[in-house]
């Protein structure tokens, strides 16, 4: 089967599962999920708001103003939850721990009421089989710490290393698997220069060097991480990335492309692999007045080694350097950087299903950067809906994770090292601005009911990973 071949749908309405040889040997199955989106419990035990908290409570911030108060209710689930995780046969289970839960207001010492929740989480995870990867940071910064400057201050680099030490001791006796940020380009872009995501800013050099205090932040935990000499410990970072590039092969479309990889990818790849910015990045960002505040020592910092680079995957772009009027400079005089559809299928989210750009994706991330990678959230939202039996019949999200699944493995078949796949989500939850609008689950949750229904497409997954384990 190819990169874009639809599994066929019998007429029961679900594609039948095969296994997939190349993903068998070793390959790490998983799915993920994030505190702020599923664990509900805003106020309870101890816990202080995060930004989102904030954010949510911003009139006309987040569709219907939703908010994560309940949520997907996880915090009062958990058994049950982890339950069904093992029955979708996985053996790993990525999550994030909420700042604001583990360490109330972003400085001091650890909550034991919130590190009990973990507690619960990591052992029921360890009792059924599976494999807890932790991500330290899906974007719930504490909102006093955004009071006091958020990313943009260097303070809050040396709070969140704090942070990462206080968690580590408490559950890196059990936990070896340790990212440290989720997407930092969405929590500087679409938070501090956007301004759609938390905490809603909208100022561009903010943003900049909001970039170099996540990474600062990465490296400072890393080292601490590191420091403490867990045995077995499996470090990295999850960045959101795509494969660029340009419309055509005209100069001016090349040029775009390089822009948009500038900062989107190598601006954050190049100092935490190679210990520097690129060239080109920093001079464009000089011509704007925007320095980033690098100090001495931050760099060795941020290349503090990896072991794993995590890879979110939603969609590819291709890039051109002309308006649709022809003019090559915006309003602003600064270049034009333009995406371009590739004409094809959409999800929900109005994404591009590009699977084949996950596959170049992959190869041009082992021969750039040679570090091994896991794919740490792919999937798609489509509007689905309950059956009159109950119920999800998501042959859209089914062909979508067969798609990714198979460029992963074309992908492995040409020399990359990709060692895992979390299926991105478990449950439909709280899709941040979107508010509960958007469906990603492979798990349906009815939000009046708290009701969790497997959907066709987490029965397809199910067996799939059985069928290849079994190959």
């Amino acid at each position: 089967m190819t990169a874009t071949a639809k599994p066929p749908v019998p007429a029961t309405g679900r594609a039948p599962a095969v296994p997939i040889p190349e993903l068998s040997d070793g390959f790490r199955w998983g799915v993920a999920t994030s505190a702020y989106q599923i664990e509900g419990a805003a106020d309870e035990d101890g816990r202080t708001p995060s930004i989102w908290d904030t954010f949510c409570r911003v009139p006309g911030a987040v569709a219907g103003g939703d908010n994560g108060d309940v949520a997907c209710d996880h915090y009062h689930r958990v058994t049950d939850d982890v339950d069904l995780i093992a029955g979708l046969g996985v053996d790993a289970y990525r999550f994030s721990l909420a700042w604001p839960r583990v360490q109330p207001g972003g400085r001091g010492p650890a909550n034991p009421r919130g590190i009990a929740f973990y507690d619960r989480l990591v052992d029921t995870l360890l009792d059924r089989g599976i494999t807890p990867w932790v991500t330290l940071y899906h974007w719930d910064l504490p909102q006093e710490l955004e009071d006091a400057g958020g990313w943009p201050a260097r303070d809050t680099a040396h709070r969140f290393a704090d942070y990462a030490e206080l968690a580590h001791a408490a559950l890196g006796d059990r936990v070896a698997h340790w990212t440290t940020l989720n997407e930092p380009w969405c929590s500087a872009m679409l938070g501090y220069d956007q301004g759609v995501h938390a905490p809603g800013r909208r100022d561009f050099g903010a943003a900049m060097h909001a970039v170099h205090h996540l990474l600062l932040g990465h490296g400072l935990a890393a080292q601490r991480l590191r420091a403490q000499a867990a045995p077995g410990l499996e470090l990295g970072i999850t960045l959101n990335l795509g494969h660029g590039s340009p419309a055509t092969d005209s100069a001016q479309d090349r040029e775009a492309a390089r822009r948009a990889d500038g900062l989107g990818t190598r601006i954050y790849l190049d100092p935490l692999v190679h210990g520097r910015y690129p060239e080109d990045v920093v001079a464009e960002l000089g011509e704007r007045g925007i320095t980033l505040p690098v100090r001495e020592g931050d760099l060795a910092a941020i290349a503090t080694p990896l072991d794993v680079l995590g890879v979110n995957y939603y969609s590819s772009h291709r890039f051109a350097g002309t308006a649709e009027d022809g003019s090559a400079v915006d309003g602003e005089g600064r270049p034009v950087v333009r995406g371009v559809p590739f004409g094809r299928p959409r999800t929900a989210m109005d994404w591009e299903i590009v699977p084949e750009g996950l596959t170049s994706l992959l190869l041009r991330l082992h021969r750039d950067y040679g570090l091994p990678t896991v794919i740490t959230e792919n999937g798609a939202a489509f509007d689905d809906a309950r059956a009159a039996d109950g119920a999800v019949h998501d042959a859209d999200r089914t062909a979508y994770l067969a798609d990714h699944l198979r460029a992963v493995a074309d992908a492995r078949a040409a020399g990359a090292d990709v060692r895992g796949y979390f299926a991105w989500s478990l449950f439909d939850n709280f899709e941040w601005a979107y508010g509960y609008e958007k469906r990603f689950g492979i798990v349906r949750v009815d939000y009046d009911t708290q009701r969790r229904t497997v959907k066709d497409s987490g029965a397809w997954y199910r067996d799939t990973v059985r069928l290849t384990r079994g190959h």
